[in-house]
């Protein structure tokens, strides 16, 4: 009885914040025992690992108390979205594994939210302003310094009407007016300080066409949004903490225009926040984002070197390590930088079970096994995951001419170099176990030819053939393999934190962030594998072939190294 006692208490330790108020709003018998959530993108760009970390919230809470989440478009501003946005968002969210309820937008209640500012108008709770965007920027004051009351304040409730009513005709002009609620401008909260909630453009929408000139701003959409819907649980990052008043106010009213009396309480979402994603050498703002797309500085929103989903699934990794890596950093009410690394990591931890290791040589050097017989050659047994069995075996040739890696070679080692050196001894992994006996040079000094002699008794696999060797090299034969670009991706930024620099954030972009290989050759089998295939180059890291990558011309991103290897270097 103790003991599960003790378990209770320990699961009850190991939920977030977050889960932990799920759980008392249940026990309490809040919103009849149902949970209900969303996920409200913008779709105006392509979702990152921020978004992410939003979507593991908003699926995983209603999948933990078998409740929905529904994935709802926030599309509010035509002029920044488009349905290649939508398209991919719904693409991502399916790819990190988590399937929605329903799929609404915003839009569906561009009639309903039309209708409640209508009624606040006519309530005497809004008003049509006519000044400039910088005069009401300039007329709201400072969080210590109350704001000013428009002009148009105390406009009469007809002429609000009627200029409303202009506010949704193609002759109304951008930015000649906008509604705005009637709160409190001494508020020190400066969200209450008469909030737009109306603005004009004329930019034909995704979905409902010219059918609206004017429309509503976020925060007068996205509570009412919530409410329409019946969310229980509307689930935000911290910057939305001073909106909560505002989300809050905005449903009161709604309810008293539904007549619903004044138990406010009752059904109203409940919003929770949470700390952001933000990761060291990148990026989170779509703003951002958006110029190294349009200004060329990043391939597009699937660089393997971006932040966004996309980019990641191209680069090679994982959604279970993406998913890892968020539940192992965790909720808090406290913002953070988190060091890619971690990130890294988890997609080391997750790849190293589910990869199928192949051999491959990015920066060839021949190796030629002298007393081997020429044109013979052997399928030696390569294991295609120690980590799974199920995943099975594949062949590799073997045979007198070889490719191996440079830096595997030195012709004078230090004592501990335990690659190939003169008259020392490796073993060709799943081959024999080979001695170098010298190199061949060209007249600048360069190393052209590396030669070797093998010891026939000594195949992989071979009863007595487990003599110890200090070192394990990969090749592959010259005439059995293909020749492949190897892409190569490192930080974007050159600083941990461009975000807080006080310089264009173009300036810190990492000048060696991308390398391409394009004399490396790889083993038949890995020229098999397409984009979404996990792979393991052995004895170098982990890579997936790229959407680029055709039969006739093989490329290969790298997703990560099999270690750390930049903090070693930036910690020197």
């Amino acid at each position: 009885m103790a003991n599960n006692e003790e378990k209770k208490c320990d699961d009850k330790k190991s939920l977030s914040f977050v889960e932990q108020i799920v759980e008392n709003d249940l026990a309490e018998g809040k919103n009849a025992g149902r949970i209900q959530t969303r996920f409200p993108p913008e779709p105006n760009g392509y979702l990152h690992i921020g978004h992410a970390k939003a979507i593991c919230m908003d699926f995983g809470v209603a999948e933990q108390y078998n409740g929905v989440c529904n994935l709802r478009f926030d599309d509010t501003n035509p002029s920044k979205e488009n349905t290649e946005y939508v398209d991919s968002i719904l693409y991502d969210i399916s790819w990190l594994g988590f399937h929605w309820g329903n799929v609404y937008y915003a839009s569906d209640y561009f009639q309903q939210l039309w209708d409640f500012a209508v009624w606040m108008i006519k309530q005497g709770k809004a008003y049509i302003d006519q000044q400039t965007s910088e005069q009401i920027a300039e007329q709201k004051g400072t969080p210590t310094q109350a704001g000013t009351p428009s002009p148009y304040r105390d406009r009469p409730i007809e002429e609000n009407l009627e200029l409303f009513y202009k506010m949704n005709t193609p002759e109304a002009e951008e930015g000649s007016m906008v509604l705005r609620a009637k709160l409190d401008m001494a508020n020190p909260n400066m969200h209450f300080r008469d909030p737009i909630i109306y603005r004009i453009i004329h930019t034909p929408h995704h979905r409902t066409g010219t059918k609206w000139n004017a429309y509503p701003m976020y925060d007068f959409a996205h509570g009412q949004s919530d409410y329409f819907e019946g969310v229980t649980h509307s689930i935000c990052t911290l910057e939305f903490v001073p909106h909560r008043p505002l989300y809050d106010a905005f449903i009161d009213d709604l309810k008293i225009m539904n007549g619903q009396g004044d138990n406010m309480n009752d059904f109203r979402p409940r919003q929770i926040e949470f700390n952001r994603l933000n990761l060291t050498y990148t990026v989170m703002s779509k703003r951002k984002l958006l110029a190294l797309v349009t200004e060329g500085l990043v391939s597009g929103w699937d660089d393997p070197r971006m932040p966004t989903l996309c980019g990641m699934r191209r680069r090679g990794y994982s959604p279970e390590s993406i998913r890892n890596f968020i539940k192992s950093i965790g909720y808090t009410k406290f913002d953070a930088l988190n060091d890619v690394s971690l990130l890294e990591a988890a997609v080391r931890d997750d790849l190293n079970r589910r990869a199928i290791r192949v051999s491959a040589v990015i920066n060839p050097v021949r190796l030629v096994i002298t007393n081997y017989p020429g044109g013979q050659t052997e399928e030696m047994v390569a294991v295609n995951n120690p980590e799974n069995e199920a995943d099975g075996t594949h062949t590799i040739t073997f045979s007198k001419y070889l490719w191996m890696e440079r830096e595997d070679f030195m012709e004078n080692a230090p004592k501990k170099f335990f690659r190939m050196t003169p008259g020392a001894e490796v073993r060709l992994k799943n081959a024999y176990i080979v001695k170098c006996t010298g190199c061949t040079k060209d007249a600048a000094g360069n190393i052209t030819e590396i030669q070797a002699e093998y010891d026939p008794t000594s195949k992989s696999g071979l009863e007595g053939a487990n003599r110890k060797v200090k070192g394990t090299l990969h090749w592959v034969s010259i005439d059995h393999c293909r020749q492949a670009e190897v892409r190569i991706y490192d930080r974007l930024f050159c600083v941990e934190n461009p975000s807080v620099e006080k310089c264009d954030f173009r300036e810190l972009l990492n000048p060696d962030s991308y390398k391409v290989l394009d004399n490396c050759f790889v083993e038949d089998y890995a020229a098999r594998m397409k984009p979404g295939d996990y792979l393991q180059f052995q004895r170098i890291g982990y890579f997936m072939a790229d959407l680029d990558s055709t039969p006739d011309k093989l490329v290969f991103n790298k997703t990560v190294g099999l270690r750390d290897t930049w903090s070693k270097i930036n910690k020197r």
